[in-house]
């Protein structure tokens, strides 16, 4: 049933039971039978699903079905009616007229074969409705507005009259928005056309219950009082909807999707609706004159619960039969008997809490939740119309159609070919797998197990055989490597190499006998390992007396025996990948066994006791005395292994330094204590000056770099763990020229994380403690003139103008070019609290966060920002490099940001609009754009076209936001979000369907 790996000469399992028996001629090939590519007689095509384009495949397919829509586009004048093209590439370039690739798309849904429908036809309807309306749909409803209007506009310039008014005869009628004054009874009257007529749902049960809503008087009164022309003032009045004119063709859009206030997006109502086969629009007509019985014709419907996900389909009604289709996509399926069930579909992934019970249905009446659009039909009492197509149409699809044809018997030639091929390879195997076993007594050869495998999968052509993998590096068959090959007959060995080529070959003289010998010699050596670990075990626990024994590590003694067996499989890896090729992966086990030795090296024997200077450690807690016989035995192992007698002395030179370390870090434990007790608040952070409120009692203070108070508060902390510090290093305070990089307002705000305010006095006895490479020293004067403040500040060094301009042209760079940068939105619940009560964490200073997290930071990690500077001597000068990276550092704000609750972080550009932004929030916390009032730093953002960089929005901001009241007003609201979203809207979302 199986293969056994371990044994070259089992061959049961390794494939061969796919050519033993009678096989399939299909497996010979991969290619489909192209005669299920035809199109049933009498039959509609379905199309193919693009991607989201379930929509407009439903809309197509009932458009097909207007015989006279149909009709019209075939009559309509085409340059494919001067005569066929000889290449049809020709006309698939878009150079023909609208009204030409309406045409195909229709001729070929009418009698073209499968092969086309799935692709030209569709991809040419697709491409022309993208191409002529020149946007991306945000809905079914949109869709088929926009495109009745482009195929009205296409058709009106036609000569033809049949065509010309081929769309307001089928589908346009007129209503009239008419208002009553009630004072004086004056009625002004707006008349409009329409193609479907949009129906609120909620809160109805029947079609002629939403018609009935749809034409209801609305009353104007109050603050919504109208204005009447003759009465000269505003009057209470009634406003309503005259149905004028009905078209042919009438559309019932049913408005399933609306905008929910309380989340932002757009949800679907999935109440149940019900609607007749007729419909008699006569009691709802101005006019009561005329017919107005409709009969169904088309039901659409969006399956699934939400308006973001689901599928479109298409139940329609063929005029000429009176048979009803179901439509979707590729499927098309009569619908007949239980199944003429309109408007009932299963939805898609639906919760069983949303299930409600479906109402009863009387016949000839039907009820959907998940239809979004009715199409009735003005009952016809003539004979239904037949449609002709014309001439250079139909050439068009007889020549397609021969070119299917000739597809066809293209595929079978093909078929017939792998089939012939198959059937010989299939008789070639049997016979070659039955001499595959090699006799007792005749010659073999080995061969890799894998080839054979792919030698008997028919979907993998073998490649040359390649035996170098399981070569030794004597050039042979390696011994571990016999579970991996197979032993054959030389008949077909010598069958198998002239056909595919390859090698070495690989007979009975192949197997290496140097590596058996040394695989034998490993495993005696492994065996006499676990007899000498019971010896040394032994002389281990007997005291040594006198000066005869030597000294080894204990680490050593207590992995002696891995070391050893460690030693001896690295042998015998050695000998197995010496080669160079084995396995076919030589570069990456060279690297693994360089790793591997580096490790071991680490751990060799005895060398846990050396010290740096190659002499006898002088901790004695490392090391024990062993026996002279102990010893000599662990020296057959470990021949290389460092050996100290019992009398050997231990290194002078680490006595030296060992000594000396005492004596240091007494001396570091004295000058933490020194410099701890000297400059008390500094290292404690107490009664620190601050920029932004002068104190009064000094007119001066010192500068120095928060990276040196820092490495100095480490040291302090730590004496004998940290090196103390001698300088202040100040140098990384300055430009290249020496001028102060910072200004006196950048150091109280983005910048003061970089200094550290010093008092006069404390700068005395820092002078005395360390070495001052810079002063830099702040100055307060009396002003004269006009200073509103009356106060002066001065600096030495002074600020150098050259940098200092390109620090702001900077700024300015990174405020305009930043991309996929992080900002913070925090929504604001009471206006009453302030920011500092609901996050005091904002209000803590970009200094303190630094500080409290270098106190948890593990010992010697460096600031980010400082990280040129490194000890005494290095931190005097800085480079033009480090200079540039600084000062990229010093505008912006710390990376650092503490999110705190109601707070999310968005990814924004600095070319991004406010309106953008405001649409990333309204998903983010479900507030509409128009309810959102937004602010940084005080200042109110109401500029809806400006950019977040010249809005001051800079990387890591926080943006308060704060929502306004909802509003009950639904259909206000949507088309709000159309104006905030024109081309954003609900594109892309499940609206399109799958």
């Amino acid at each position: 049933r199986r293969n056994c790996r371990g044994n070259p000469n089992c061959l049961v399992g390794i494939g061969e039971h796919v050519w033993l028996g009678e096989i399939d001629e299909n497996s010979f090939h991969n290619i489909d039978d192209p005669n299920c590519e035809r199109r049933k007689k009498n039959a509609f095509v379905g199309l193919t699903n693009l991607g989201a384009t379930c929509y407009v495949n439903t809309f197509l397919q009932m458009w097909f079905l207007n015989l006279e829509l149909r009709q019209a586009l075939y009559l309509c004048p085409s340059t494919c009616g001067e005569g066929v093209p000889k290449d049809r590439a020709t006309t698939d370039q878009g150079h023909e007229s609208t009204a030409g690739r309406g045409q195909k798309l229709f001729v070929f849904g009418r009698g073209e074969p499968g092969w086309e429908r799935k692709a030209w036809s569709w991809a040419i309807m697709l491409w022309w409705i993208v191409n002529e309306l020149g946007v991306l749909f945000q809905d079914a409803q949109e869709f088929s507005k926009l495109f009745m209007s482009l195929l009205e506009d296409t058709l009106s310039k036609q000569k033809n009259p049949d065509v010309r008014n081929i769309v307001q005869k089928q589908f346009c009628g007129e209503y009239a928005y008419v208002t009553v004054c009630n004072q004086c009874g004056r009625e002004s009257k707006l008349v409009s056309k329409f193609y479907e007529l949009e129906l609120n749902i909620q809160g109805h049960k029947q079609l002629t219950d939403c018609i009935t809503e749809f034409l209801k008087e609305e009353k104007l009164e109050g603050d919504n009082r109208y204005f009447c022309e003759t009465c000269q003032s505003k009057q209470n009045a009634t406003r309503k909807i005259r149905l004028l004119s009905l078209p042919c063709t009438l559309n019932l859009q049913l408005m399933r999707f609306v905008f929910d206030r309380q989340t932002g997006h757009k949800k679907k109502l999935n109440t149940y609706i019900g609607f007749s086969e007729l419909l008699d629009m006569e009691p709802f007509m101005e006019q009561k004159n005329g017919v107005y019985v409709y009969e169904l014709s088309a039901v659409l419907i969006h399956r699934g619960v939400s308006a973001y996900s689901g599928h479109y389909i298409a139940h329609v009604k063929d005029p000429q039969t009176g048979e009803w289709y179901k439509f979707n996509d590729e499927d098309i399926e009569k619908m007949e008997g239980k199944k003429l069930q309109l408007g009932i579909e299963e939805d898609l992934a639906e919760p069983s809490k949303s299930q409600t019970r479906k109402p009863k249905c009387g016949k000839g009446t039907h009820c959907s939740r998940n239809a979004y659009m009715l199409v009735y039909r003005l009952q016809a009492r003539e004979k239904s119309l037949t449609v002709e197509v014309p001439a250079f149409l139909q050439e068009l699809v007889e020549r397609d159609n021969c070119k299917f044809e000739e597809w066809c018997n293209e595929m079978a030639e093909m078929r017939k070919q792998s089939v012939a091929r198959g059937k010989i390879k299939h008789e070639e195997v049997k016979e070659l797998y039955k001499r595959l076993p090699a006799e007792a007594g005749s010659p073999y050869d080995f061969i890799s197990l894998e080839w054979l495998q792919k030698w008997l999968d028919e979907s993998t052509p073998p490649k040359p055989i390649d035996n170098t993998a399981c070569l030794c590096s004597h050039g042979k068959l390696h011994p571990d490597k016999i579970s991996l090959m197979k032993r054959i007959s030389e008949y077909v060995a010598d069958f198998f190499y002239r056909r595919y080529g390859g090698g070495p070959r690989l007979n009975v003289k192949a197997l290496c006998k140097d590596c058996v010998v040394e695989r034998c010699r490993i495993l005696r050596l492994k065996n006499q390992l676990n007899e000498d670990y019971k010896t040394v075990t032994n002389l281990l626990k007997i005291t040594v007396k006198g000066n005869d024994g030597f000294w080894v590590g204990k680490a050593s003694l207590r992995s002696w025996r891995q070391l050893a067996l460690e030693q001896l499989n690295e042998q015998d890896e050695d000998a197995e990948h010496s080669n160079g090729k084995m396995n076919g992966n030589a570069q990456n086990k060279d690297e693994s066994n360089e790793e591997k030795r580096e490790e071991e090296e680490e751990l060799n024997f005895n060398e846990d006791i050396v010290c740096p200077h190659g002499d006898l450690c002088i901790s004695e807690n490392e090391r024990r005395v062993v026996s002279k016989e102990a010893w000599e035995k662990l020296k057959q192992y470990f021949p290389k292994a460092p050996e100290f007698p019992n009398n050997k002395e231990c290194c002078s030179q680490c006595k030296i330094l060992e000594r000396e370390g005492e004596e240091n870090e007494a001396l570091h434990k004295m000058m933490a204590s020194e410099q701890k007790t000297s400059l008390q608040n500094l290292f404690h952070d107490k009664c620190r000056p601050c920029l932004g409120s002068w104190p009064q009692e000094t007119d001066e203070l010192y500068i120095v770099s928060q990276f040196f108070v820092e490495e100095w508060r480490k040291f302090v902390r730590r004496p004998t763990r940290c090196s103390p510090v001698s300088s202040i290093a100040n140098s990384v305070l300055l430009c290249p020229h020496g001028g102060l990089m910072f200004t006196f307002t950048s150091m109280t705000k983005e910048d003061s994380k970089h200094i550290a305010l010093i008092w006069p006095s404390e700068w005395e006895r820092i002078q005395k403690l360390f070495v001052v490479d810079h002063v830099i020293k702040i100055t307060r004067t009396q002003a004269t003139g006009s200073d509103p403040e009356g106060v002066r500040y001065t600096s030495e060094p002074q600020l150098c103008p050259e940098c200092r301009e390109g620090l702001l042209c900077q700024q300015q760079r990174d405020l305009r070019e930043y991309t996929q940068a992080t900002i913070y939105i925090h929504k604001v619940v009471d206006n009453k609290k302030v920011m500092k009560d609901l996050a005091p964490e904002l209000n803590m200073s970009s200094s303190e966060a630094e500080e409290e997290r270098d106190e948890n930071k593990p010992e010697g990690e460096q600031d980010p920002d400082f990280n040129q500077a490194n000890g005494g001597a290095k931190r005097q000068k800085l480079s033009h490099q480090s200079y540039i990276t600084y000062q990229k550092q010093g505008i912006r704000r710390s990376t650092r940001h503490r999110k705190v609750r109601g707070e999310k972080a968005l990814l924004v550009s600095a070319s991004q609009t406010l309106k953008e932004l405001k649409i990333q929030i309204m998903h983010a916390f479900s507030v509409a754009p128009f309810d959102q009032n937004l602010s940084i730093d005080g200042r109110i953002l109401s500029d809806d076209t400006a950019t977040l960089g010249s809005l001051g929005v800079i990387p890591e901001s926080v943006i308060l936001l704060k929502a306004d009241e909802p509003i009950a007003d639904y259909a206000a609201m949507d088309d709000v979000m159309h104006v905030c979203m024109p081309e954003e809207g609900f594109k892309g979302t499940g609206l399109l369907g799958h």
